[in-house]
Formats: structure tokens, sequence, C-alpha cells
């Protein structure tokens, strides 16, 4: 089988004084995905050094894998409209049809952000190296 990964980057500005606040929240909703959504490979946000730029990474194994991040994660995300203003959701990969709807109904709930996929033109993924060395861990 072949992976067919999805690597999703989001960018957004943190409105001024919340950066406390978007942590916090970022860190409940990451607990919440990392509990109820086991085929997710990485969810990780990062902040730039003065903390009013946050960009949130997640990489998934495939499209259901994203597909189920928004079906698991897309309820919380009203609660982030006072926190941030989104500029911009990039995709990596192929995702479903309903994933990109979910995420243009985010982009726009979320600061009328740019979405743009960039469909794979060659290259490989292992994630599934990735999954066995995980396990093998713990």
């Amino acid at each position: 089988m072949v992976d067919e990964a999805i690597v999703y980057v989001d960018r957004s500005a943190i409105r001024p004084g919340k950066a406390d606040a978007l942590i916090a929240a970022l860190a409940e909703l990451a607990a919440l995905v990392e509990a109820r959504h086991d085929q997710i490979v990485a969810y990780q946000v990062h902040l730039d050094a003065s903390r009013s730029n946050v960009s949130i990474v997640h990489i998934h194994r495939d499209a259901a894998s994203l597909d189920r991040h928004l079906a698991v994660a897309g309820p919380e995300f009203p609660k982030f409209a006072d926190l941030v203003e989104l500029q911009s959701i990039e995709v990596y990969g192929t995702p479903s049809d309903s994933a990109l709807a979910g995420l243009q109904r985010k982009a726009e709930l979320l600061g009328n952000a740019r979405l743009t996929v960039h469909p794979r033109a060659t290259g490989f993924a292992r994630l599934s190296a990735l999954a066995m060395a995980r396990a093998g861990s713990e």
C-alpha cells in the first residue's frame, strides 16, 4: 500500500492580548485530538518569537484521517474566532471533497483565509515505518 499522506498547515495572526488564551485553548484542542483521533500522525502548534503569529501543522496518513480530524476538531473551531484571524490554510496532498468544504467553512469562520491545495506530484511517505517505530518505543 502506498501512503497518501496529507500535510496541513494553517497560519493565523493572534489577536492582541490573546496569546495566553490561545495557547490554553490549543492545548485543550490538542488533548481532545490526541484522545479521540488515533489516525493523525502529528499535531503541532508553533508560535513566532513575538507571540503574534501561530502556525498549526498536522500530518495525516490519508484523506480519511483529515476527514476524521475535521469531525473531531471542527465543532471546536468557533471558540477560536475571538483569538485569531486565520490568514491561510495550505493542504499538501489530495483531501476529500467533504474535507475541502469543511476547511472552506473554517477559513470563512476564522478570518476569510485563503485555502490552497497542493496535489502531490511525486515523492513518498514512510508513515508506516514511523508508526511501527513509535509502537516499538511504547
